[in-house]
Order: C-alpha cells, then structure tokens, then sequence
C-alpha cells in the first residue's frame, strides 16, 4: 500500500513570483520605555518558541449510506368525457369543446386552476429543463418594467449656480440641446453672467457653445425648423433676436427697444410659415407680438390679452393679463394658446377680425400661474396643462371644467410635457426634484412611475422627439438627460383607440354634468330675484336698521377678540 499522496497544483495558482532584495531596516516608530513600569518586570533569557511555517493536510476516506434513485411518471393523455360524447369521433368532442368554452364559469374555473397547475408544474422534476415545450405557440413579449436612467448630467460651470430657465432640443434629431440660465434678483437684475450654453449630450464635461449679450439675459430659445443653424431667443429686456452658432457668440440680429415688449420676453415659439422663419413671443406685459426673423426692425402681427365682452367694446394694456407659456401647434397654424399668470387658459385664432373672435375661448385652470401648457400630438384637442399642485387634462369642448386631473401633490409641480411617442404618457416634474410619469391608459389616481432624479428642485423639462429622451434642468443649473424603458416609449396597437373612447367618454361625462349645472344655476337665480324684489318691498327700514347695527356690533366683537 502506498503511504503517499501528491497534492497537484496549477502553475496560474501560484501568483506572481517573489522578488527578494537586500534593504536595511526603516525604523517606523520609537518608544521611550516607562523606568517605573520596567523595574516590576524580570528580563527572561533565553527564550524558546516553538513555531511551523507549512500548513498541515491530512486525507480520510469513509463510507457513507448510499441512496438510490427512480425516475417514474404518468402520462394523462385524455381526460373524462360525458356518456353521450363518443370520445372516438373528433367532431363530437370538438363541438363539445366549443360548448363548454363559451360557459362563463369556464373562464374562471380555468383562472382558479392555473396557479396550483403552474405550481406542480414546476414542481414536477420529471420534466427536461431542457427541451423546448409549445415551439408551435406564437412567441409572447417579454414583460419590461417601467424604469427610468440618467444617462448624462450637464453641469453649468458658472459660480454662482444658475437655474435653467428653458431647454429645446436640435430638430434635426440628434444629441445636441440648448439651454438657457437665469439668475436674477427681485428687480430682475442679473446676478450672475448671462449666457446660454449649447450642449451635446453625449459629451456632458464641457459646452459646445456659449452664446450671449452683454447687459441682458435670454429667458426663452428656440431652434428654427427649417433653417436649425438659426437660433431665435426672447431676452430680460423686452427685446427678441436671433442667433448663429457657426457665427459665434453674438447674435446676427436684434430687434430694436422702441418696438419691443414693455417688460421681459418670457416665452418665444415658431410657429408654421413658408419661410420656416416666423415666431411670436409674448411675457408679464400681456402682449403677443409675430416676428419675422429675417427683419425683426418690425413687428408682423400684435394681439393685447385682454378678454373683452362685446365685438365693439377696445381692448385695454392696463387690464391685460400676464402671459406665463404659449403653445402652438404646427398642424392648425392660425390657433394658438396662452396660459396667463393668475391661472387661466385663453386659446387664440388669428384668422378673428376682432378682438372678441380672437380670443374665442377661456378655461379657468388654476389657482397660480400656468407653468406648462401643450397639446397632445396625436389628440390634438387635447391639451395638457400644469400649474400649482395639480396636473390637468383639457378638451375644447369642456371649458368649465377639466375631463382628468391628478390628484393634488405634497409638493408643486414645475413642469410638464406629452410623451411624442406613446400619447397616453405625460411627464411632469416637481419642485422637491422628483420626476413622475402618468400612463392615463394604465393608472389615473397615482404615477406609474416615480423617481428621485435630484435633490434640487426641477423647473423645467423638455421630451426628445424619439420619446426615448427627456431633458430636466434643474434649480442649480444641472440638465439631466433621462431615459425611459422601451415599454414607457413605445405604443401599443391598441393604445390609441382606447385612449380615444376614454378622451370621448369623459368628455361626455363633462358635458353633462356642464348642462346640469347651468340648470341648476337658472333654477336658483329666478327665485332668489323674485324673493329679493319682494323682501325689498316688505321690509320697513326699521328693521335693515336693526339688522345692519347688530352686524356692525358682530364685527367689532372679532375685532376685539383678535
């Protein structure tokens, strides 16, 4: 018998070889020795240790209880049948078989069966892993979770830190965005330097393009879409202009102060033109004024917000409304809608030969100013808009009342934008730095998706046309590039007719209840003017004297009391 026993070991076990070298001793610390506690110790000499630098192996072999193994199974090839179904004829069971599927408790006896089926199923260790079961079935598509990653960050450079103010992206569908930064102080002065960057997003370290104009800020920018080497912007000033990348920093053209608004440009868009060159802008003076880009010494086309009551009765600057966000879309070119400062939502038509068919409609939105405001692209009387702590989905045809809303949130939202690509999606941003999607197709009481993107808050966000992209600019100044899971950008093949007959049915719903209660409003203003002429009448002055003292002596006792 042999007492040996090699143990074998690969050279890549080993490690890298060691390299041995002479090097004298490196003192790393000294300590001075304590005289006091040295005399209560006695010096031994010599010492011996015993010591082993190997480790030690050592082998058993044993018996164990040795188990032993069957594989069996049962193969189920056809279930019970009815005495009267001949099992031999394949008529008869499949017409029986079509009986029973269209019984109404089949669907749920067969719903009730599935787990414990799916459970012994995979329980089952008689089935080979490795064969492919139902090849001949359709293949379905794997399930995606809804999921959202920032890709990249750009980060504003300037110290102090700047807010974004607004974001478009290059129509020409690549990577490259602009921004523009704002950091003013209450009398709307610039705090800090006041030019716009150019970013690609696929190189975030640094920006491609600064562009600027000395003693101004750009509030607003957009990118012509016809002509994307030209950039048109709406300044702090009042005044619009245009600008060239290739050209520099400066801008190409300006417009001049005398014709431009009487307070800061806020919003700027293009709108639909054979040029491809012609934009309107608008801001808090309450005045949309057209532009043409290539002669901006004067203005094409101008409209006062002012909501009046009569074809003859003229509009007036010191009762027009503050203009927060435009939007226009390209398919209608001579509509357009703004959203105004104390809430509301006025929806334009240039084609009016007055003021009064101009501004044709009205909706009360909200209880602040209105931060977001588009259509959706595929429903295009449809149309989004976002504003204190609640997101609200408008149709034309309901002006009393919104036909979806979200619930209100702890925290306000800033921003909001339509997915281009599955039109039941909508993104909106808040202010504590969260960005939330809403599927209207899947949920409407809570987001389907919500996600932590900054601990600043977002004030702005833009979608890319793909829909797979979405640019938030934040309170300091960072554009987080965000994309979405295949399954949030993608439309189903039947997303837009059941988004169609949603949009339609509470539509109805709202008309309804419009037509109800302007019933009900009619019901109590007859009564209540026949009621007041006939009290008036019964009333001696006596009593309203009676009555009006003992209010007045009410108002003193809270007075008193606070």
């Amino acid at each position: 018998m042999d007492i040996n026993y090699q143990y074998s070991k690969k050279r890549g076990d080993f490690g890298r070889q060691p390299l041995f070298c002479e090097q004298g001793p490196q003192l790393c610390d000294s300590i001075a020795p304590d005289l006091a506690e040295r005399r209560r110790y006695i010096l031994r000499n010599p010492v011996h240790q015993f010591t082993q630098n190997t480790p030690s192996f050592s082998q058993h072999i044993i018996n164990t209880i040795r188990a032993e193994y069957t594989n069996s199974g049962a193969n189920h090839a056809e279930g019970g049948w009815p005495k009267d179904v001949n099992v031999a004829d394949p008529e008869a069971t499949q017409r029986y078989r079509r009986k029973i599927e269209k019984d109404d408790n089949y669907i749920h006896c067969v719903m009730a069966l599935s787990p414990g089926m799916e459970h012994y199923v995979l329980q089952n260790n008689a089935i080979d892993m490795y064969r492919a079961y139902y090849a001949e079935m359709a293949e379905a598509p794997p399930l995606e979770r809804n999921s959202v990653r920032i890709v990249n960050i750009c980060r504003e450079p300037t110290h102090p830190p700047r807010r974004v103010r607004a974001i478009c992206w290059h129509p020409d569908g690549g990577h490259q965005l602009a921004a523009s930064y704002t950091y003013i102080d209450w009398d709307r002065r610039p705090l800090a330097p006041a030019h716009s960057l150019l970013w690609d997003t696929t190189t975030p370290q640094e920006p491609l393009l600064s562009i600027s104009l000395a003693g101004d800020a750009i509030m607003d920018m957009a990118y012509a879409p016809r002509a994307p080497h030209m950039l048109a912007a709406a300044l702090l000033s009042g005044r619009v202009g245009a600008w060239d990348p290739r050209a520099g920093s400066a801008p190409v053209v300006l417009c001049p102060p005398h014709i431009a608004h009487r307070d800061m440009a806020r919003r700027l868009l293009f709108i639909h033109s054979k040029s491809g060159q012609e934009f309107f802008s608008s801001g808090p003076d309450g005045v949309c004024k057209w532009w043409d880009m290539r002669n901006l010494n004067e203005v094409t086309d101008e409209l006062i917000m002012d909501l009046v009551k009569s074809p003859t009765e003229p509009q007036n600057m010191a009762t027009a409304f503050g203009v927060s966000v435009l939007e226009y879309e390209s398919t209608i070119p001579s509509r357009f809608m703004v959203g105004t400062e104390n809430g509301l939502i006025i929806g334009g038509n240039r084609k009016g030969k007055t003021a009064y068919e101009k501004l044709p409609a009205r909706f009360d939105a909200h209880l602040g100013p209105v931060w977001s405001l588009e259509r959706n692209p595929g429903f295009l009387k449809n149309f989004l808009s976002v504003g204190d702590w609640t997101a609200r989905v408008w149709s034309e045809d309901c002006r009393e009342s919104a036909i979806l809303w979200t619930p209100p949130a702890r925290h306000r939202f800033t921003a909001g934008a339509w997915s281009p690509t599955r039109l039941s999606l909508m993104l909106l941003v808040q202010f504590n730095g969260v960005l939330t999607c809403w599927d209207l197709l899947r949920r409407q009481q809570q987001p389907v998706l919500s996600a932590q993107i900054c601990p600043e808050p977002l004030l702005s966000i833009r979608m890319h046309e793909t829909g797979t992209l979405a640019a938030c600019g934040s309170q300091l100044g960072n554009i987080y590039v965000v994309e979405m899971s295949h399954n949030m950008a993608q439309t189903d093949k039947n997303d837009k007719a059941l988004l169609t007959s949603m949009f339609e049915r509470e539509s109805k719903r709202e008309r309804i209840l419009e037509s109800r209660l302007r019933e009900l409003r009619l019901k109590q203003r007859q009564p209540a003017a026949g009621g007041a002429s006939a009290l008036a009448l019964a009333t001696p002055a006596a009593d309203l004297a009676a009555v009006a003292a003992q209010y007045a002596q009410t108002v003193r006792r809270e007075l008193a009391n606070l």
